[in-house]
């Protein structure tokens, strides 16, 4: 089982809440009120969403590696609106970026290049694999939401054979609204 046999969302699910248990990650006290990056117009909605950035930075690291902070900053930067003006991409905050890296090399699941950037370590890979094990094992035990259908009354089947039919079965409301129109126009031609 490798990391691209779940599907990203349970992965990054999982990792996220791993790491905010075992503690290999601390928010920031600013993560409270802080925007995500200059294009985003209020914080995010979401309380651990700096543990779900911290996944997705490792998995970027493991996808993409080595990868800096300038090009993971494009990556999650966005769109800014900037009223009539085109929207124009702006990219993420840098000091958020910095600071999971810095976090997660501490942890020792990413390490410096000698190139530059970051990469992936043997002890980051085996916690992408320990994780996208969980992860699996999770989806195969949460249950899939199943979709209910109403009970259509009769009502609703007439009114559906008459639509076929070409007679369109028109609501109370339009049947009111055409009987005054046809009203006001007899009213309007017998005045000439």
């Amino acid at each position: 089982m490798g990391v691209y046999d779940v599907p990203i969302e349970l992965l990054l699910e999982a990792i996220s809440n791993d790491l905010k248990k075992e503690n290999t990650v601390q928010a920031p006290a600013f993560t409270a009120y802080v925007k995500s990056g200059v294009h985003a117009e209020r914080a995010p909605q979401n309380e651990d969403w700096y543990f779900v950035r911290c996944a997705s930075i490792l998995y970027r690291v493991f996808k993409d590696g080595p990868v800096g902070t300038e090009s993971l900053r494009t990556y999650y930067g966005g769109r800014k609106a900037r009223g009539s003006k085109p929207h124009a991409h702006r990219k993420a905050s840098g000091k958020i970026i910095r600071l999971a890296l810095q976090q997660l090399e501490k942890a020792k699941l990413i390490v410096t290049s000698k190139t530059g950037g970051r990469t992936i370590t043997p002890a980051g890979q085996k916690y992408l694999n320990t994780m996208s094990k969980l992860a699996m094992e999770a989806s195969k035990t949460r249950v899939k939401k199943k979709r209910v259908f109403q009970k259509r009354s009769k009502a609703d089947a007439d009114t559906r054979e008459a639509l076929k039919r070409g007679k369109g079965k028109a609501s109370d409301g339009e049947a009111q609204v055409d009987k005054a129109k046809d009203k006001k126009k007899k009213g309007d031609e017998d005045s000439e």
